[in-house]
Formats: structure tokens, C-alpha cells, sequence
């Protein structure tokens, strides 16, 4: 009984992490990594072993991956981008009629979280407060500007002036105008959830967002704060909800304010931080679908205010040809 890390790019740490737990159980499990590009991803170097997929984009992805998956025994399928999350999610029942079980969150939350309009409504529905949005008309100064299905901070831009303000930005059908929260009074944080295969929430860990590069954090820290009551008191249960989910969320300094971003329902890349604080995620897993044990009902005992200073590393393949 396998595991794959789909579309693991640079997923390093995820991968090691799977192992890791992996090896506590049963020290024939081995964690597979798959990629458009293996050999040019540093994950699927490091797996255990790899094997190449069609682009997500193609007819045939899906009987690759189930051909695949069904000839190297995995059994577990744990996503990693944005895109691929839809597509698993429609095909979860012809996966699982196949002994696969993608740990992925229901079609209807996953397109809610895809669209962030449709996020800020979810989050109303929690009673968790959001930036107000502005018609194109009528908005007030600043602002924040972001696609609404976009990612890793892509086409974002934040306006200070009238002048700031372009015909591309007014062309864009799919930027959304938004209210804009000072970093100066909030903090931005990212929080990685588990939910049990009941659909309740296990485990909140916020994590501060210090410097992203590229989407992704760079340092950060984690920190036992007034967003983890918030989140249990509203989010205890959420249908559809599985796994790991990564939100975003700004809290005021004074702890006053709360506000709700997006969700991503997927593994983050800072979650490593996460894990090395003590949220096992890759543990729970593998006991609730490998072994089919309950896992805590609340889960609180990880470390408070571990600092995480990423830096570059090297990945080396011997006798490469392109």
C-alpha cells in the first residue's frame, strides 16, 4: 500500500515528511512522486520513485495516473496544486472503485474555494468577515486588486492613487476590487487545518507569513494565537472538508478584527513548518486511511513560535541527458 505526491514539483519536504510517517508503520510503504517533468522535479528525486504524467490540461491524464497508481499498488493520492484539485475531485469514485483514495475535499468546496468570490461567501455563511468588494464604479482609496481565480499572488496590484488605476484594470473582467487591509494594523497569516474523514476539524496551526517568494513563504513563524479559537468556534465543521486545508486570514494587532481571505484545499507550501512544529498531518492520514483508526478529536500540542528560514539546496541527478 503506496503513496503518490501528484504534481510534487519542488515538494521536497512533503515528500520527506510522507516517508517519514510512512516508515513508522510499515517500512515497505513507499512514497511515489509524479510530475510532467520528473526528472526535472526535486521531489521525484527524492521519492522513493517517480514516474512521468501527461499535462493536466490532456484527455488521457486520468487513465495515466490510474494506470500508473494502479500498477505500483498506491493507494492514497495527495494533491498539491491548484489546478489538479477539480479533476480529481470529479473523478474520486472512478479512483476509488480502483482502490485509490485521493485525499481531496468534494467538487462543490473545492470550486467554491477556486472562485474567490464564491470564498467570500462561503465565509459569510461562518459568520467570518471579509474585505468588502467594489464595483468598478464606485470603490474607495486604496484598494486591493486580485483575480478571482487567480494564484501565488499573480496579477495582484495595490492602489494607492486615482492615477494607479488603468483601462487594464478596468477591462479585466475577472479583478475583483477590494478593500484594502493595511499591513501596518493586520498581520497576514496562514493557517493549515486537518479534517477528519467526519468532516471536523482536528487541528489549527497559524502561521505568519514574514516573506514570500514566488507564492510561496520563505520564513515564517508559527504562532498559538486568537485565530485558532475563531477558526475551531466557526469552522468546527465544514461539508465536503478533508484533509489538509491551507486559509488565509488577517488579524487585526490588537486582536480585534478578523478577517477571512481564501482557502486553498490542498497542502501549502509552508506547511513543512506545520509538521516540524508538531501537526502531524502525514501521521493522521495514514491512520485514518491506511490503518482506519480514529485519530484526536483536538489536536493542540504543537510548538508555539518556531521560526522557519528556508534557503536553496541542491537536488543532483548523475548521467542526466536531456
Amino acid at each position: 500500500m503506496n503513496i503518490l505526491i501528484s504534481s510534487a514539483g519542488r515538494r521536497v519536504s512533503l515528500v520527506r515528511a510522507f516517508q517519514k510517517e510512512a516508515k513508522k508503520i510499515d517500512a515497505g510503504i513507499k512514497v511515489f512522486a509524479s510530475d510532467a517533468s520528473p526528472i526535472l522535479s526535486a521531489a521525484c528525486q527524492i521519492a522513493d520513485d517517480y514516474f512521468k504524467v501527461p499535462l493536466l490540461s490532456t484527455p488521457d491524464y486520468i487513465d495515466v495516473l490510474l494506470e500508473e497508481c494502479t500498477k505500483r499498488n498506491i493507494k492514497i493520492i495527495i494533491p498539491t496544486i491548484d489546478t489538479e484539485l477539480t479533476l480529481l475531485a470529479k473523478k474520486k469514485e472512478l479512483l476509488e472503485k480502483n482502490g485509490i483514495i485521493p485525499i481531496i475535499c468534494d467538487v462543490g468546496l473545492i470550486e467554491k474555494c477556486r472562485d474567490k468570490r464564491l470564498i467570500h461567501d462561503f465565509f459569510r455563511a461562518f459568520k467570518v468577515q471579509v474585505a468588502q468588494e467594489y464595483s468598478k464604479e464606485e470603490y474607495s482609496l486604496p484598494m486591493f486588486l486580485k483575480p478571482w481565480d487567480g494564484s501565488r499572488s499573480v496579477d495582484t496590484f495595490l492602489i494607492y492613487e486615482e492615477k494607479d488605476i488603468t483601462e487594464y484594470h478596468l477591462a479585466h473582467e475577472k479583478l475583483m476590487f477590494l478593500e484594502y487591509l493595511d499591513h501596518s494594523i493586520y498581520t497576514e497569516y496562514t493557517c493549515d487545518l486537518y479534517y477528519g474523514r467526519d468532516n471536523e476539524l482536528k487541528c489549527v496551526v497559524p502561521r505568519k507569513r514574514i516573506l514570500v517568494r514566488d507564492g510561496e513563504v520563505n520564513k515564517g513563524v508559527t504562532e498559538n494565537n486568537a485565530l485558532v479559537p475563531y477558526i475551531k468556534k466557526r469552522l468546527n465543521k465544514v461539508e465536503g472538508a478533508v484533509g489538509c486545508l491551507t486559509a488565509q486570514f488577517f488579524l487585526h494587532k490588537d486582536g480585534s478584527k478578523i478577517y477571512g481571505i481564501e482557502i486553498n484545499p490542498r497542502f501549502g507550501g509552508g506547511y513543512p513548518l506545520s509538521y516540524l512544529a508538531g501537526a502531524n498531518f502525514p501521521r493522521w492520514i495514514l491512520q485514518e486511511y491506511f490503518l482506519n483508526e480514529k485519530i484526536p478529536p483536538q489536536f493542540d500540542c504543537w510548538e508555539s513560535n518556531l521560526l522557519m528560514l528556508r534557503y536553496d539546496n541542491e537536488v543532483l541527478v548523475h548521467a542526466y541527458k536531456d
